[in-house]
């Protein structure tokens, strides 16, 4: 059996940022996230004005309720999506300048419909060049709240900035949402929001915040689902066990529900109050399953999906184009070069096995367009398809810096 320790959440890192910057008093957060990603997100907040204190094991953050202590600053956002959704959302609270950039992948990615929601509250707002991408500009005087639709089809991203900006408002927000992605991020913002103090509710397409700020308090940050998905997917294929401590019945993030998947293609699964236990059987069934909750771990069962019994259809994941890279065609062109059937089609991929015992392409160099996913979940077909190697593997200090180093130790005990 393999006990992996895994890193913080990324998103409840992120989370927690925002909600201890904005909380009245000072929050310490616990195990945040050491990554590209939350550095990024920390170093923001520092160029907005707020203080940061990072230890190895806890970060303190001394909340401004008023908004940024800056009243003029130039982010650089890195490739982190929340950080580059999240940060000029608080900075609408403060007065002052603050303009926001980011990566050239970060640069692709779509920004329209929060900020279409942001200026439809009033915020003054600039696309610089493209509209609806980064960069961006704004020009903050606070925020008066009120009504305002927004479509979050394409990242539930969109609608936890509006959230968590809500009890910063003068009036609270009423936000009707037209279309929803990933629905489990959303009900850990809202958990988190209340663990800060502040009031949020939900009325089916309509959510509602109410002003009244947040409160510093001590906050864990729980072990990353997604992460966790490799090295559960791993015991599956291998036919050995792995355990993540600190994951259990309890878990805010909704991906943990990828070892539902597992267990449905044949593995035994075990969610205790403070762990989760993945074991594998030596059987891995074919199936068709709706990933739109938890389309961050379409690519780890894409990766493991060529050893399967039978065809694997992924449907619902039309947003997984939208991420770091075009996750769907990212793993279907890297699964040809395996040597994998694959058909694709606008929200759906279907992988089809070889025959039994067919082996995958030996050698095979991965295409990861810099995408942290697309790396970690092949490796997890690395362990049964010799000479794997990766054309960009240190993408992975996005969210786990030591990925390989961990992975590494998982292989040699699941021989």
């Amino acid at each position: 059996m393999a006990v992996v320790e895994i890193p913080g959440s990324k998103s409840i890192t992120a989370r927690a940022l925002f909600l201890a910057a904005a909380a009245d008093g000072v929050t310490t957060l616990v195990r945040p996230l050491r990554s590209d990603d939350s550095e990024g997100f920390a170093e923001g907040l520092v160029g907005l004005g707020y203080r940061v204190g990072r230890t190895p094991g806890a970060w303190q953050i001394d909340g401004r309720p008023q908004g940024p202590a800056a009243t003029e600053a130039d982010i650089h956002c890195r490739d982190g999506a929340t950080t580059a959704r999240f940060l000029p959302t608080l900075a609408a609270t403060g007065h002052g300048t603050y303009r926001f950039d980011a990566s050239p992948q970060m640069r692709r990615r779509p920004l329209a419909p929060l900020t279409r929601a942001l200026r439809d509250l009033g915020v003054d707002l600039r696309h610089e060049e493209a509209e609806g991408h980064h960069p961006l500009t704004v020009e903050a005087a606070g925020v008066e709240g009120g009504n305002v639709t927004l479509d979050a089809g394409q990242s539930s991203q969109y609608l936890t900035a509006l959230l968590l900006l809500g009890p910063l408002t003068r009036k609270g927000l009423r936000i009707h949402v037209t279309d929803l992605v990933s629905a489990p991020y959303v009900d850990i913002t809202m958990a988190m929001m209340r663990e800060f103090g502040a009031e949020v509710r939900q009325d089916g397409d309509v959510f509602v915040v109410p002003p009244g700020g947040y409160r510093a308090t001590t906050y864990a940050i729980e072990p990353d689902a997604s992460t966790s998905s490799y090295f559960f997917a791993a015991a599956a294929l291998t036919g050995g066990e792995v355990t993540v401590p600190g994951l259990g019945t309890g878990a805010l993030q909704g991906d943990l529900a990828f070892v539902d998947v597992l267990r449905r293609m044949g593995a035994r699964v075990e969610i205790a109050e403070d762990r989760t236990t993945v074991t594998g059987t030596g059987e891995l069934r074919g199936l068709t399953v709706n990933m739109r909750d938890i389309s961050d771990t379409m690519p780890t069962l894409a990766a493991l999906a060529p050893f399967a019994s039978g065809p694997v259809r992924i449907e619902d994941v039309a947003n997984t184009r939208v991420k770091e890279c075009d996750r769907l065609e990212a793993c279907a062109e890297n699964l040809r070069r395996l040597g994998v059937r694959v058909e694709t089609g606008e929200d759906w991929i279907e992988i089809h096995p070889g025959a039994p015992g067919t082996a995958l392409t030996p050698g095979t160099d991965i295409k990861s367009y810099g995408d942290h996913r697309i790396v970690m979940s092949f490796a997890v077909t690395g362990l049964r398809a010799p000479g794997i190697t990766f054309d960009d593997p240190g993408c992975v200090r996005k969210t786990f810096p030591g990925f390989h180093e961990a992975f590494g130790e998982l292989r040699q005990l699941l021989r």
